[in-house]
């Protein structure tokens, strides 16, 4: 059918090593209509939040060359892959190579640009995932 997009179908598993740098948020999609008068009237856009995780520690220079090998090999955000949460894993803090274990499993994409800044020893970089439906 013209004009349809197909479901995203991830090939691979981000590494168990770079899983644990990021930590987990929550967003929930509002609609938001503000009056000139500054009352606002909010609704909710769905029943369920789209979850996202950021890096949350610094990482080694091995570390940081691994997550951009991955990045640049997923094209930046075009390519989804899956992404193993280790607190919901079971056993905590596994993950599956395979992608075939669901527990703790989502589908995301990497969200914007590669933005990184250094120091000795390690470097910070602002990447976020964000879950796809």
């Amino acid at each position: 059918m013209p004009g349809s997009v197909s479901n995203a179908a991830p090939s691979t598993v981000l590494p168990l090593s770079l899983s644990r740098a990021f930590v987990h948020s929550r967003e929930y999609p509002v609609q938001v209509n503000e009056y000139r008068n500054g009352e606002s009237q909010r609704g909710r856009l769905a029943d369920t939040s789209r979850k996202r995780w950021r890096i949350g520690k610094r990482l080694t220079p091995a570390a940081l060359q691994a997550l951009r090998d991955f990045y640049d090999a997923r094209k930046g955000p075009q390519e989804p892959f899956y992404f193993y949460d280790p607190w919901e894993t079971v056993p905590k803090f596994s993950c599956d190579p395979t992608g075939t274990a669901i527990q703790g499993r989502y589908t995301v994409r990497f969200e914007g640009a590669w933005s990184q800044s250094s120091g000795p020893p390690r470097s910070d970089v602002e990447i976020t995932l964000v879950e796809l439906a």
